[in-house]
């Protein structure tokens, strides 16, 4: 009998793939949660830690911590979801998330995932089998504390209203100083013109494209629109009168806010501040918006827009718009199209985007989840959002973390020619052939 030893194998050192996530919801964490602060610290802390690997920081700045859509809270979950991660530390359960609900979803898809999250304040990792009841007992006071954070807020904004001061000036005109509105007089010149051009027959799309070449920039830096002209002719604030609480939050997880229709208390204020439009002046401008809409709007019954399969989906690549769906009409009859807005309504001076017929935004789609049948539900669970980038590209970026390009083509219009048009062209060329004889 022959006997020979097998040395046991050495175990391969495992490198766990680490992400960290900071969140800055206040100035004065703005120190330490710079991107730059983030980065020296979480890469020495990587570095403590001989087999860890720092994979990415996601920062957040300036986002409450109640709602889910933060753009690098969102990021960081679809490199999650794509596999690229095994560890996310953050400060603290409440830099993670304040509101309940979304912390607990979020950590149980990551622990289904295989993905341990770590929290240094509390020194706990959201594997461990108590991780789950700990994390229940801090989010929900971490949920109470952000509802008195709200109700404290409020309570000021109120007090600030009851004594006819803004909570927040800066519009176009103006500039909020010591609780007083104070004129900004080139940007001033700016409203009047808007007002003038109004009233001496240009509408609202003219009037945005008109500032849109001239380069002048809005409160936001974007371009143009209607609904930027529009809120600017119909601000009573540009009289020298103020009303307060136009607008209120519904809830402080959402932040989502309604205009304000006697829901709330509001606040009249007469003689506010400088004026910059004269009071006949604005409301001469009301009468004329009320007598074009009388003329032109026609309500309609079609609810298919809000039915259909890429609603908030599309964004532009150039201006950043989220593409809408229209109907157009041509030689096969009407078909649905999207365009993006600011091409639509600004010209392709704005924005040379390109419109995308709806039959091949399905067909796209469909390959690109691999489907013969597309529905709302399938698209909504697969696709983040689609980017329209350049002309005949398309590129999909998917919940699983992959990002798709596509590159189509209009389908010749010689495939789409009935053989009547064929016949109609024919005699057409036909007839400019004998009048070019005679």
């Amino acid at each position: 009998m022959e006997i020979t030893e097998i040395p046991a194998k050495s175990k391969e050192r495992k490198i766990t793939r680490v992400a960290a996530y900071a969140r800055v919801s206040a100035d004065k964490d703005a120190a330490f949660h710079s991107l730059e602060a983030q980065i020296d610290y979480y890469e020495k802390y990587v570095a403590k830690h001989p087999d860890w690997q720092l994979v990415n920081i996601y920062s957040d700045n300036g986002i409450s911590g109640t709602i889910i859509n933060r753009p690098e809270f969102q990021r960081m979950l679809v490199d999650c979801r794509a596999g690229k991660i095994d560890l996310v530390i953050t400060k603290s359960v409440t830099r993670f998330a304040r509101n309940t609900v979304i912390l607990l979803q979020t950590i149980r898809e990551l622990k289904d995932l295989g993905i341990d999250c770590y929290f240094e304040k509390e020194q706990m990792h959201s594997i461990s089998p108590d991780g789950e009841l700990l994390l229940t007992l801090l989010a929900m006071y971490a949920e109470e504390e952000a509802r008195s954070a709200s109700e404290n807020q409020k309570w000021r904004i109120q007090k600030k209203f009851k004594k006819g001061e803004p909570w927040v000036g800066r519009m176009l005109g103006y500039h909020l100083e010591n609780g007083r509105l104070s004129v900004i007089p080139e940007e001033a010149e700016i409203v009047r013109w808007i007002y003038a051009e109004y009233l001496s027959g240009h509408g609202l799309t003219h009037i945005a494209k008109e500032l849109s070449l001239r380069g002048v920039p809005t409160q936001l830096g974007r371009p143009w629109n209607i609904s930027s002209v529009r809120h600017i002719l119909t601000n009573e604030d540009y009289t020298g009168n103020m009303i307060l609480q136009k607008t209120y939050r519904t809830d402080f997880r959402t932040k989502k806010t309604k205009e304000n229709h006697g829901e709330v208390k509001m606040y009249r204020v007469w003689h506010s501040h400088e004026p910059i439009i004269e009071q006949e002046v604005f409301d001469a401008v009301q009468n004329e918006m009320k007598r074009r809409q009388s003329q032109y709007y026609k309500p309609t019954q079609n609810n298919e827009v809000g039915q259909s399969l890429f609603r908030g989906l599309i964004h532009c690549g150039l201006c950043g718009r989220i593409y809408q769906r229209c109907k157009t009409s041509g030689q096969n009859g009407k078909r649905n199209i999207w365009v993006c807005p600011s091409y639509n309504k600004l010209g392709k001076q704005v924005c040379p985007a390109q419109n995308i017929p709806e039959k091949i935004l399905i067909e796209k789609t469909a390959e690109t989840l691999g489907t013969e049948h597309l529905d709302w539900e399938t698209v909504e669970a697969s696709i983040w959002k689609i980017v329209v980038p350049e002309h005949y590209h398309l590129v999909y970026y998917l919940k699983n973390g992959k990002e798709v390009d596509v590159i189509w083509q209009h389908h010749s219009r010689r495939e789409s020619w009935t053989p009547e048009m064929r016949q109609a062209a024919r005699e057409k060329a036909l007839e400019q052939h004998r009048k070019e004889l005679k």
